[in-house]
Order: structure tokens, then sequence, then C-alpha cells
């Protein structure tokens, strides 16, 4: 899956260039979080890509999804596969950033795969350092955009490295929000922990799983088949 295409089972999602690549950890995000979304009307994507997660939700949900794009050539990429999908009509792709984004009112549910590594080193190619590193968007100004544009009692979800997620949440939960759902990702037994994603809300209890994406050569573990079958369609 982190080919050029990501074949869902009714439709082809389209890749914008070497920098918003699908990946596998985005995918299982995507899925992931689809299994805890209840009746939200309206869902906000922080950092869409060329709308990924956008489309695994809606395939799941009936909510109008909002998908805030800062990048021209993946927002445009992002337009065309909204367009080119069975939920084309609640799917609103905006080139936007995210801190100066102000909607009518706040979302009950909000979805993001942030920039990664805020504090590594960078390389020569801007472009993949603004997907993959905090440039335009740390930790601290993710989680105030996440505040100001969630309801009171909404929830959202985010994709990050292990190490960095542990950072993000102490900040939230600093902030009041209690991880709910927590999904550590593995490639291969043995291997460590390279990917959590997490669901956080106010209240609740964290329950905790863990998914190996891999097992023996480079078969897919069943955990892993039955959470992308609905989504991917060569498993």
């Amino acid at each position: 899956m982190g080919n050029s295409y990501f074949r869902f089972k009714q439709f082809t999602v389209q890749q914008a260039g070497s920098a918003m690549k699908v990946c596998t950890d985005a995918c299982v995000q995507g899925a992931f979080t689809a299994a805890f979304i209840k009746q939200e009307p309206r869902i906000l994507d922080i950092g869409a890509g060329t709308g990924l997660l956008s489309l695994m939700l809606a395939q799941q949900s009936h909510a109008v999804i909002d998908a805030l794009e800062l990048d021209g050539s993946a927002f445009r990429q992002a337009e065309e596969n909204f367009k080119a999908s069975p939920w084309h009509s609640r799917l609103h792709a905006l080139h936007q950033d995210v801190q100066t984004y102000a909607p009518p009112a706040p979302y009950p549910f909000i979805i993001t795969n942030p920039p990664f590594y805020e504090n590594d080193l960078k390389g020569p190619d801007s472009r993949r350092n603004a997907a993959m590193h905090a440039t335009t968007l740390d930790y601290t100004a993710l989680l105030n955009a996440i505040r100001r544009l969630l309801t009171p009692d909404g929830r959202y979800s985010v994709l990050l490295p292990y190490e960095g997620f542990q950072r993000f949440r102490e900040m939230a939960e600093a902030a009041g929000y209690i991880l709910q759902e927590l999904l550590d990702v593995r490639q291969r037994p043995g291997y460590g922990f390279f990917r959590s994603i997490g669901i956080f809300g106010r209240g609740g209890e964290t329950h905790v799983r863990e998914l190996t994406i891999q097992g023996a050569g480079v078969q897919y573990t069943p955990e892993f088949t039955a959470l992308l079958k609905d989504y991917y369609l060569y498993l």
C-alpha cells in the first residue's frame, strides 16, 4: 500500500507527488478511526493531503467532511479525488491554513495526520520537509487549533511517530483531553512500535491495542487484513 495508488473497492485515489504518497500508517489511521465514528454530522480533516482519510471516513459515515490542505498541489488532487468518489456531495476540499480557518461552527470530530518529526533534522526537499516535519504546524499550534475548532464534547484522532505521540499525549492531557483509544503500530514481530494512533476526548478511560502490519516474509497479518479489507481492493 505504499505504492502510487490506493485502490478503494469503488474507485482509485490518485497521487499528487512524492511528498504526499499514500502510506500504510495513514490507511491504518483511517480504518481504525472509522470504527469509532458515531453519528457525527460534520468532520474536519486537518492536513488532508490528497484526501485519503476524508474518503475513508466518508465511506463509513454519513458526515459532511471539510478537508483542509495548505499545499496547492495536494489540495487540487484532493479536489479531483473527491469529485471522482461516490461521496462527492459530502466532501469539501479547502485550500486553507488551519491556524486562520474560521468555520461557522465547531466540529464534533477532527482527524489529522499532522507533520512528523517536530525536532528532527530536515532534508533539502522543502515540500517533503513541510509534509514530514512540523515546519508550519508544531504540536502546540496543532493542539491550539483543535481546541478552537472542536465542540466542547468533541473527539479527535491523531497519527504521530511513537515517540512524538508520547509528547503530544502529555500536552493533550494537560489541556484536559483524555486518550480514549490507542493503537500502537509495529512493522513486523520483534520490532519496536513506530507509529501511534490516538482518539482523544473529554473524560473516559484509555483502551490500548497493538497492531503488527506484516508477519512472515512480506505477508500482511490477519489483524491488518481484517482492519483494511473494507477499503483496499486486493486484500
